[in-house]
């Protein structure tokens, strides 16, 4: 008799330890991300210049992380960097990448800028330039490498440019950049986006054509960058977050974002983080956390949002933070960061980069929404 409630016992303390490690704790999430932004504020990083789009990427997770928990140490961090770099975009104007750190100054405007104190004319001009003034991508005429024939040639540049467009529309009101915005998106989708796979090539060095010359992994199948997937899916999801419901363009997007979230979604590996070649992961036998951090972030969105089933995703969300978390050090820096590139390559525990912070955060903020 005695073994008998010894074992109910022990099946019901077993059962209780998985439920609770199947439930977010979101007072740990919250610890984890602060340690990240800590770390991080710390140890600044750029590849061409402070207002580079890798701190585009970090800060962007920065903003997302105040709206969600309104945690002071967010907001100051905006604020000091938009104010060492006076507002400034980087100087490449018919580049989508040196305006991503704009997301930041305009979030700022809209919540929480003091008058006077955040100037976004460095933006419009960036942007009035970017759409308006004709150059060698917008006019088709760039053919010596990597078919750059269009404004937005790599994927990466749909996280880049296209969220700071719709958010400085909602800001002032003037829905034409929301239409450019559609029009080169569009562009690059036509390019990039492979209609089977549901998946976007990295730029057209990836995009099959049918020959020999095609690139291909070592097991036949085509090359798909989790980085260069994740930055498209996460900037959806941002677009998504601030387009007018009733915009006219929205169900392109909605479909988009639902047919990646779908295939990301059948190719999760086992261990939640996504490697960095989606088709083939035994290319490299560890996750990655950049790409991962920005699928899990869009994909926590889609059932905050109900674009995505929660019975059918939360179980794939929380199996992602899982991983991302242990890829935490104590310290706070965040590890497996795959480092600046434009396909698949390997990553370690020890690697880092300040997206890839921006990425947790992201992830981390969404996380904390969810309804177990």
């Amino acid at each position: 008799m005695k073994k008998s409630i010894f074992t109910f016992i022990a099946i019901i303390t077993l059962f209780n330890y998985s439920v609770a490690q199947k439930t977010l704790n979101k007072t740990e999430i919250e610890v984890a991300m602060t340690k990240a932004l800590d770390w991080q504020e710390a140890h600044p990083i750029f590849s061409l210049a402070p207002t580079d789009w890798t701190n585009g990427a970090y800060y962007t997770g920065v903003a997302r992380a105040h709206k969600i928990t309104n945690d002071q140490k967010y907001i100051a961090a905006l604020k000091n960097y938009g104010f060492l770099n006076k507002w400034k975009t980087f100087r490449r104007t018919y580049h989508a990448d040196d305006v991503a750190i704009s997301y930041s100054y305009l979030y700022l405007e809209m919540n929480g800028g003091r008058k006077n104190f955040i100037d976004i004319e460095p933006t419009k001009n960036f942007l009035d330039t970017h759409l308006y003034v004709p150059n060698h991508w917008t006019d088709g005429s760039d053919t010596s490498t990597m078919d750059r024939t269009i404004l937005w040639w790599w994927c990466d540049a749909l996280f880049m440019a296209p969220p700071v467009l719709n958010l400085y529309a909602k800001l002032t009101d003037q829905p034409k950049y929301l239409d450019q915005m559609h029009k080169y998106y569009v562009e690059s989708y036509n390019q990039l986006y492979d209609k089977e796979e549901h998946l976007f090539a990295r730029d057209m060095r990836f995009v099959w054509k049918g020959t020999d010359k095609d690139l291909k992994e070592p097991n036949g199948e085509k090359i798909f960058w989790s980085r260069g997937n994740g930055w498209v899916i996460a900037g959806l999801a941002l677009i998504l977050d601030d387009m007018p419901k009733d915009y006219k363009h929205r169900a392109f997007y909605e479909e988009l974002y639902k047919e990646m979230a779908d295939k990301l979604l059948k190719i999760q590996p086992k261990s939640g983080l996504w490697h960095p070649s989606l088709l083939c992961p035994e290319t490299f036998s560890h996750g990655e956390v950049s790409g991962s951090g920005f699928n899990t972030f869009a994909l926590a969105w889609g059932i905050n949002n109900g674009l995505l089933k929660k019975s059918t995703y939360l179980p794939a969300v929380k199996k992602a933070w899982k991983a991302l978390a242990e890829c935490q050090h104590e310290d706070g820096m965040i590890g497996w960061v795959q480092n600046i590139g434009g396909q698949p390559d390997p990553a370690s525990y020890n690697s880092w980069q300040n997206y890839g912070t921006g990425a947790f955060l992201l992830a981390g903020s969404e996380i904390l929404q969810l309804e177990d």
